[in-house]
C-alpha cells in the first residue's frame, strides 16, 4: 500500500513539473521531493513509470518526462532536453555542425546525429530510442560565438554561423566530408556577418582550418565577400599560412596548389546545390 501510495504521489509530482513547463529531472530533485521515501521504494515507483513509457533515463540519475505528445517515440527531441542535461552536467556546450547550420536556414542536409560541443573530459555518446548524441571536446567552449535560439520548452545554445562553419570544415569526417561541408556552407555562407569575422575569433580556429574555409567559400562557392573578409583579417592577425592539404586524408604530391590561401588541392570537392 505505501508503494502504491508514493507511486501515485510522485505521478502527481512528475505532472505539476509538467504543468509548470519541465521536460525532465534529477535523482536529486526526486530525493528532495520525496524526503520520507526510501531509495529503494522511488525505484520501485520509477521503474513503474519506466513500464508505463511516462519517463525515460537519458543518463544516470537524469529522467525526462515523456509528454502525449512524444508518447509515440517515447523520448523527446534533442533540442527540448539538451540545455537541461548539460547544466545537470555543469557543462558549457552549444549544438554544432549540421544541427547548428538547421537553426541558421541550411536545412538542404538534414542530420541524422546530434554534434555537441563541451569541454574535456570526454562524454560518452548518448544513444536512446534512436536518438544518437555525439559529444566533441576541445580545451574551452569559445561561449563569445554561440547564440541562444527559442526552442518549445525554453532555450538551446548553438554555434553562431562563422563558428559553425570553421567547426563544419575542422570536423569536417564527422559530417560526411568537405562535398557535404560544402553544400552545407552554399546556404550557410549568406547568413556569416562579415563583422563577425574578428582577429580575436580566428586567433581561436585552427590555421589549417582557416585555409581550407577560405579557399572553397573562395574558389568553390564564389563567396567573395566573406571569404576576401576572411583572408585581410588573417593578415591583420598576422597568422602566416604554410602549406596544407584541402583533405588531410589524401596525397600531397603531384597536386595543384593554390597560392593565395596556400592550400594543395588533393580532392575534388563540390557543391550539390
Amino acid at each position: 500500500m505505501k508503494d502504491i501510495n508514493t507511486h501515485n504521489r510522485l505521478i502527481d509530482w512528475i505532472d505539476q513539473l509538467a504543468s509548470k513547463g519541465k521536460t525532465s529531472f534529477s535523482i536529486e530533485e526526486l530525493r528532495a521531493a520525496f524526503p520520507e521515501n526510501s531509495e529503494i521504494s522511488l525505484n520501485r515507483s520509477i521503474n513503474r513509470l519506466f513500464k508505463k513509457n511516462k519517463i525515460i533515463s537519458i543518463s544516470n540519475g537524469y529522467y525526462l518526462i515523456i509528454s502525449s505528445q512524444y508518447a509515440s517515440r517515447g523520448i523527446l527531441p534533442p533540442t527540448i532536453f539538451l540545455d537541461g542535461l548539460m547544466k545537470y552536467y555543469k557543462r558549457p556546450y552549444y549544438l554544432a555542425l549540421l544541427n547548428a547550420a538547421v537553426f541558421h536556414g541550411a536545412s538542404h542536409q538534414q542530420p541524422q546525429e546530434f554534434f555537441v560541443v563541451t569541454e574535456f573530459p570526454q562524454m560518452r555518446v548518448t544513444n536512446k530510442k534512436g536518438i544518437k548524441i555525439s559529444y566533441i571536446s576541445r580545451k574551452t567552449v569559445p561561449e563569445q560565438y554561440t547564440e541562444n535560439r527559442k526552442t518549445e520548452t525554453g532555450y538551446i545554445k548553438i554555434s553562431s554561423p562563422i563558428l559553425t562553419a570553421t567547426d563544419l570544415i575542422q570536423f569536417q569526417k564527422r559530417v560526411g566530408g568537405l562535398s557535404r561541408v560544402a553544400t552545407v556552407l552554399e546556404e550557410l555562407a549568406d547568413e556569416i556577418k562579415p563583422e563577425s569575422i574578428t582577429k580575436e575569433f580566428v586567433k581561436e580556429i585552427p590555421l589549417v582550418t582557416l585555409q581550407r574555409l577560405g579557399y572553397i567559400l573562395d574558389k568553390i562557392l564564389n563567396k567573395d565577400t566573406i571569404a576576401e573578409k576572411l583572408y585581410n583579417i588573417c593578415l591583420q592577425a598576422e597568422l602566416k599560412f604554410n602549406r596544407k592539404p584541402l583533405s588531410e586524408s589524401g596525397e600531397k604530391k603531384g597536386f595543384p596548389f593554390d597560392e593565395k590561401w596556400k592550400v594543395i588541392i588533393n580532392t575534388e570537392v563540390e557543391s550539390d546545390i
